[in-house]
């Protein structure tokens, strides 16, 4: 048996903070947008980039920072990554007009795709070894991701509130170099496996990605039919094709194609997929309607998502691990979009003179109990399977597809919300009427995912993935076995 890592609940530590702050990253600018725009002189329908060029990069470059994770050793990019996110949040926060703003945003979005797979990588290394161990280190990994979500709108409203928008850029410097300085808990030699790097597939992927995420952001400017709409979809959909011939022609591809062979990848993909086209939306959408319709302060709005993620980080890390070790993951990952669903249809029911305690509260409890099933499950069904030489492969594609149908669903429910008279600031029935369009639509989309993995995931009594992902789920039901 492998010699035990002594330092591995440590390095735990700095890999779950890695991946919390990679994460919040994605929500902290939230509040700030509205003074950023007047500083900066954004124009309103440009604004939206100080996000999408993060989620862009972010989402479009995990593919080739996962390879770079497998080629040239997991340790080495992970600190790699943490330079050019300290980097580009140095160029965000001294920004003094809006296109070095939205550059300094994309260069902690090439910062994030480094980290996040080499993440998964150092993970895999230290507790791979052990199903019992890493059922329960990716728990404690998968929890730190919602938690960075939600509580990068608390910060974001602190800084803003009480300080000024550069300083949700400026936390990123002293916290990344004391995550630099804690990576010596981390396994020191990652092996190096031959092969290159596919700059073309890189390349067209990234492109793929970035204009049709680009096209569905413009579309509700330009309109859905408008030959531009037509023609950025049809070249990033084509570009995306081209990556796929790339994989099947080139020696050393960024995604070898023989991967989708691996037990439910496909199908977790999916769910992660439209897991996170319902959940960001949700979460951008109920911040609106706290501060635009409640009329909370920025500060008031993060301290009143605070309930929601309390109860989604302890659900992660004690229920889930147990639910998954006894039944699976395709009934967790079922449920929990149908409960996800449920939040989501109650939080339709908003009334423009609404209150917390009964028009937000409730509903998003029921929200964060649905993410909570669902979320680790399919995190561990898709990379359950994968060989562990391809572990940052695997999380490179299931961190992708949650970030690329993040920005896709919120794109598109921005559209639909806007056209259901969320863009009519001032006037609360018509807010709150688009809102709630916006919370139904994502409502239908956890239901489609809930469908989509009853009927294409293989149960827990046909082996495969769905067996391996369970075994690892039993981690936190015995956890006097985690710390031997």
């Amino acid at each position: 048996m492998p010699t035990l890592n002594p330092r591995r609940w440590w390095a735990l530590g700095v890999l779950a903070a890695a991946q919390f702050m990679v994460i919040m990253d994605t929500s902290i600018i939230g509040v700030a947008l509205p003074e950023m725009q007047r500083d900066l002189g954004f124009s309103q329908g440009d604004l939206q980039w100080v996000f999408n060029a993060y989620v862009i990069a972010f989402g479009g470059l995990l593919l080739l920072g996962g390879r770079l994770s497998d080629l040239l050793g997991a340790r080495q990019v992970f600190v790699a990554g943490w330079g050019v996110l300290i980097a580009g949040s140095v160029v965000a926060a001294a920004a003094t007009t809006a296109w070095v703003e939205v550059a300094g945003r994309a260069v902690q979005g090439v910062g994030g795709a480094l980290i996040a797979p080499a993440s998964m990588t150092l993970l895999m290394m230290l507790f791979g070894h052990n199903p019992k161990e890493l059922g329960k280190a990716l728990a404690l990994y998968g929890a730190a991701a919602p938690a960075g979500g939600t509580a990068g709108v608390f910060l974001g409203g602190v800084f803003t509130e009480w300080a000024s928008w550069p300083w949700v850029f400026i936390i990123y410097v002293p916290i990344g170099i004391a995550t630099l300085l804690a990576t010596g808990v981390l396994p020191a030699v990652a092996a190096r496996r031959g092969g290159g790097v596919d700059v073309l597939g890189a390349a067209a992927v990234t492109a793929g990605l970035a204009l049709t995420v680009f096209a569905v952001v413009r579309a509700p400017e330009t309109g859905w039919g408008a030959p531009q709409t037509l023609v950025e979809l049809i070249l990033g959909l084509a570009l995306l094709a081209v990556f796929v011939l790339i994989q099947r022609s080139v020696k050393s591809p960024l995604m070898p194609l023989a991967i989708w062979r691996t037990p439910g990848l496909g199908v977790s993909n999916l769910a992660m997929a439209l897991l996170g086209a319902a959940w960001i939306p949700m979460w951008y959408f109920l911040n609106l309607y706290l501060q635009q319709v409640l009329g909370y302060g920025a500060f008031a709005s993060g301290a009143a998502l605070l309930p929601m993620t309390g109860l989604l980080m302890l659900l992660m890390t004690t229920v889930t691990a147990r639910l998954l070790g006894r039944f699976g993951p395709k009934p967790l990952i079922t449920g929990g979009l149908l409960v996800l669903a449920a939040g989501l249809v109650w939080l339709s029911a908003a009334r423009p003179t609404g209150s917390f305690v009964v028009d937000v509260l409730p509903a998003s409890l029921v929200a964060a109990l649905g993410m909570a099933l669902a979320y680790i499950p399919t995190l561990m069904s898709a990379m359950a399977g994968a060989p562990q030489e391809q572990a940052g492969l695997a999380s490179g594609i299931v961190n992708t597809t949650y970030q690329v149908g993040s920005a896709l669903g919120l794109a598109a429910l921005t559209a639909l919300a806007t056209s259901q008279g969320a863009g009519a600031l001032g006037d609360l029935p018509a807010l709150t009427d688009g809102f709630s369009a916006a919370f139904l639509a994502a409502a239908g989309i956890a239901a489609a995912g809930a469908l989509a993995t009853l009927t294409l995931m293989r149960g827990k009594s046909q082996g495969g993935s769905a067996d391996e992902a369970a075994s690892l789920g039993e981690a936190a039901v015995q956890p006097e076995r985690a710390t031997n």
